[in-house]
């Protein structure tokens, strides 16, 4: 790769100060930095912290651990195309099916979101950030595999826009950019990323009796239908009676249910949890505590008596492997940037989260899946969370010195 590492080397003038496309400096340092490793090294002064570990690794780590998820996914779009409409496929063919579907989305996310991109960092003479990587990735596994190509590219500039580049960019942000590019579609478009949008048709008939519904939207549907109803075994029945028992508990946990592309395998999400904790990416505490807080809530719901709503009913270890919330507890709120940042306060930080989806579940039907305004609502109260942890230890060590 020396040769084209020579030929990027002869064109840097061209880009340097007073050189024809000096504008366009940071564009071509951010493809050079891509390529080849930076040649900044630290200086010899004074005492430095070397690591090996830099912004680019750290966001290609989240990337790598992304991809269980997203081999899956796309499998999986094509599984449940074959599933819908009674077809026959082999692997490859349902592979090969969701690659079509799949990868135009991605590439769309990817366009739009760097464009934005580089014309602010062109805008503020500032080096383009890697953070993108990752969040170009989410973005399409957040999203039902039938959701227009047009809607992600509208959704993934005004998320880069509102949630990051008007807070100053990489590392600024107080919300989580992939989330906010959810929540746009899902209060824009809400017909096209709810409801019984998430099976690929491509104009074929469905099987008669097969729902394109989600678990918790088929959840949702019963506890509307039977407002007087107190059954624990009413939900789990509805959801094993569905789709010819698609929706049992190891279903959903493996993932073979329809639901966004990424979202749906909570095996492969824990896989890529396993990367990043190992590698000192992401936070154990948090990913851990979102799962205790969602589990907890969901067993108090269950002792609330006369409750009527069956919903309330739904065994608690459903809620863990039901829609999005072992991705969004690996992936999103385990963002660096908008996550909390003190040790006490990631503990506080992720249980609300899942303590916030289940609530939203359980309490509002007609919107399922809580996880989504869970980590946003999060995201905006995580500087006050570790406001108060830090005043708090404060307090404790001023007690100690006075003590003395």
């Amino acid at each position: 790769m020396k040769f084209l590492h020579d030929i990027l080397e002869k064109q840097r003038p061209l880009f340097e100060r007073g050189g024809k496309f000096e504008k366009l400096y940071y564009l071509f340092e951010a493809i050079e930095t891509f390529l080849f490793t930076p040649a900044e090294v630290t200086k010899p002064k004074g005492v430095q912290v070397r690591d090996a570990i830099d912004l680019k690794r750290l966001m290609m780590t989240v990337v790598i651990a992304m991809i269980p998820c997203l081999i899956f996914g796309i499998w999986n779009v094509g599984e449940q195309h074959y599933i819908a409409t009674g077809k026959v496929g082999s692997f490859w063919d349902k592979f090969l099916f969701g690659a079509i579907k799949v990868i135009p989305i991605i590439l769309v996310a990817y366009a739009s979101g760097g464009t934005v991109e580089v014309i602010f960092a062109i805008i503020r003479k500032h080096p383009i950030n890697e953070g993108f990587l990752v969040t170009g990735l989410l973005i399409p596994l957040i999203m039902p595999a039938t959701i227009p190509l047009w809607q992600v590219a509208l959704a993934t500039v005004f998320a880069v826009l509102v949630a990051k580049e008007v807070f100053g960019g990489t590392g600024m942000n107080i919300l989580n950019v992939a989330m906010t590019a959810r929540a746009f579609l899902y209060f824009a478009y809400p017909s096209d990323i709810s409801g019984e949008v998430w099976v690929v048709s491509d104009g074929e008939k469905f099987v008669d009796g097969y729902s394109g519904a989600t678990a918790l939207a088929i959840a949702a549907s019963v506890s509307a239908a039977n407002p007087s109803t107190n059954s624990t075994t009413l939900i789990t029945d509805a959801l094993t009676a569905a789709n010819n028992g698609m929706f049992s508990f190891y279903n959903l946990f493996m993932g073979f249910v329809p639901g966004s592309i990424g979202e749906t395998s909570t095996l492969m999400a824990l896989i890529g949890a396993a990367i990043m904790i190992s590698c000192g990416v992401a936070s154990w505490k948090i990913i851990f505590s979102v799962f205790l807080g969602a589990y907890l809530t969901g067993i108090i719901f269950n002792l609330i008596p006369g409750e009527p709503r069956p919903y309330f009913c739904l065994p608690a270890h459903y809620h863990l492997v039901m829609g999005g919330l072992a991705f969004g507890a690996v992936f999103m709120a385990t963002d660096p940037v908008s996550s909390a940042q003190t040790e006490i306060g990631k503990w506080i930080y992720g249980f609300l989260i899942g303590f916030l989806t289940v609530l939203i579940r359980v309490k509002n039907p007609a919107y399922p899946e809580g996880i989504m305004l869970a980590v946003l609502l999060m995201n905006v109260l995580a500087p006050l969370i570790d406001f108060y942890v830090v005043q708090a230890n404060k307090r404790k060590r001023l007690k100690r010195a006075l003590a003395v």
